[in-house]
């Protein structure tokens, strides 16, 4: 019996509570204890594996201090589209990583960055460590150049 998977609604609604959380810097357990429920709760709640009710959606958006519609809408001027969502294969690992502590803060910290040729170059280093970190197999290294400027 393979296991039941999450609308992908609830999931994309649990997403949403996760990020608003995350951007918060409040746990789990400070969210459930604040709308009367388990962090475990919280936690499938945040995964889709559970629905969130109209009552605890409305608690949520109070304690998380954003409109409900937020948990809805994929921008500001657009309600949320679900197509695809049912085909959510290959993106858990983009999601995991906006919803993570560190995605987060890259994310804020690198659409801060106005300047084109310093994203581009932020980039390039993040590239590079990536591959760097890479298991090196039998055949020799691609010589790259690696040395990166940025301005102040």
């Amino acid at each position: 019996m393979s296991a039941k998977v999450p609308n992908p609604i609830d999931a994309y609604v649990g997403s949403r509570v996760r990020t608003r959380r995350l951007m918060l810097g409040m746990s789990q357990e400070r969210l459930a204890e604040q709308i009367g429920v388990t962090f475990q709760q919280v936690q499938k709640y945040e995964k889709g594996s559970n629905r969130i009710g109209a009552s605890r959606l409305q608690a949520i958006a109070g304690v998380l201090a954003i409109p409900v519609a937020f948990f809805f809408q994929q921008d500001s001027n657009q309600p949320l589209n679900t197509d695809g969502l049912g085909m959510i294969n290959g993106l858990e690992d983009l999601s995991e990583f906006l919803t993570s502590k560190e995605g987060l803060n890259l994310n804020k910290a690198f659409m801060k960055i106005t300047d084109p040729s310093i994203r581009q170059s932020v980039l390039t280093l993040v590239k590079s460590l990536a591959s760097a970190s890479e298991p090196q197999t039998g055949h020799s290294p691609r010589a790259t150049d690696t040395s990166i400027s940025l301005h102040s």
